[in-house]
Formats: structure tokens, C-alpha cells, sequence
């Protein structure tokens, strides 16, 4: 979704303890994606 809007992706990380995927996008978008796969955005 993010790429379809060009927004950059300004950090993507992966918690290898909760399984978490953290994303930060053009400084104002948040999304969280836990293992689960239902998506956050904070």
C-alpha cells in the first residue's frame, strides 16, 4: 500500500522476540504488524 502512495519507507524492522513487524513511513505514518497479520497504524 505504502509504494502504491510513494511514501518512503523510512525504517522497517523485525522483533525476533514478539514476531512483530515495525514500520515508519515518511515520518508521520506508524504501522505495527504482529505475527498474527492483523495491521495497526499508530
Amino acid at each position: 500500500m505504502l509504494s502504491n502512495y510513494y511514501r518512503d519507507i523510512q525504517l522497517f524492522r523485525f522483533d525476533e522476540q514478539t514476531g512483530d513487524v515495525f514500520i515508519l513511513a515518511s515520518g508521520d505514518i506508524q504501522i505495527i504488524v504482529p505475527k498474527d497479520g492483523a495491521c495497526f497504524f499508530v
